[in-house]
């Protein structure tokens, strides 16, 4: 399965003085490939978040369309859009995301637990995954109580437990240490070789030996490396 932007591009309107726009990402054309990882790279405040949450459903483009296979995200009615976001394509922001009055455990499940798709075997890969990133220690744990790392890393866990066929990641391995940096990359790696296609928005370097295509932004546009 593929995700793929044509044309997209996205402008706010402000006022500085005289009316104008920002023009946040110029036009665009990026395709992720399902079992390829895709990182880009950037500057901050070059682009690279505004792309990744217009192709995530979250930002309508000012212009230009994305498509997950044949279906043009823009044109689903938002319930729709939110019913193939939590099947198909998962987002670990760059942000902290935790809901407070939830167990680390209740977290993860809750995107299933939305639609009703809680099933033993779920609740097996929430559990698998917990173990796999070194936090199933802390599963009955509230997120106040864990580190930004260990945040970081329920995250991940709460984005790859669907078995999702697009992962977005903004920044995965912002808050964490060179073993767990190695291990989340591993981890984003195996899910491509499983089929998932992987977008990876970093600034490590060492994500480049993890990439099968590598792009740059810069000013909000977009180069192939």
């Amino acid at each position: 399965m593929n995700l793929r932007a044509e044309g997209v591009s996205k402008s706010y309107f402000r006022k500085t003085g005289e009316a104008n726009f920002f023009v946040a990402v110029q036009r665009t054309d990026l395709t992720l490939e399902g079992g390829q990882v895709t990182v880009l790279m950037g500057r901050s405040g070059s682009g690279k978040t505004t792309l990744l949450h217009m192709l995530a459903g979250l930002l309508q483009p000012s212009e230009g369309k994305v498509f997950l296979e044949n279906t043009d995200l823009y044109a689903l009615e938002d319930q729709a859009l939110s019913r193939l976001r939590n099947e198909k394509i998962s987002v670990i922001p760059q942000s902290r995301s935790a809901i407070e009055t939830l167990s680390v455990r209740e977290n993860i499940l809750l995107p299933a637990t939305l639609y009703g798709h809680i099933s033993g075997e779920t609740e097996r890969q929430a559990q698998a995954w917990m173990d796999r990133l070194g936090i199933l220690p802390l599963a009955d744990s509230r997120p106040r109580e864990l580190s930004g790392g260990e945040l970081r890393r329920m995250a991940i866990a709460r984005a790859l437990v669907s078995r999702p066929a697009v992962i977005l990641a903004d920044e995965p391995t912002g808050d964490l240490d060179d073993e767990n940096t190695i291990l989340v990359l591993d981890v984003l790696r195996e899910s491509a070789r499983a089929g998932a296609a992987v977008l990876l928005v970093t600034h490590e370097n060492d994500a480049l030996k993890y990439a099968d295509v590598a792009c740059r932004m810069d000013q909000g546009i977009l180069r192939i490396c």
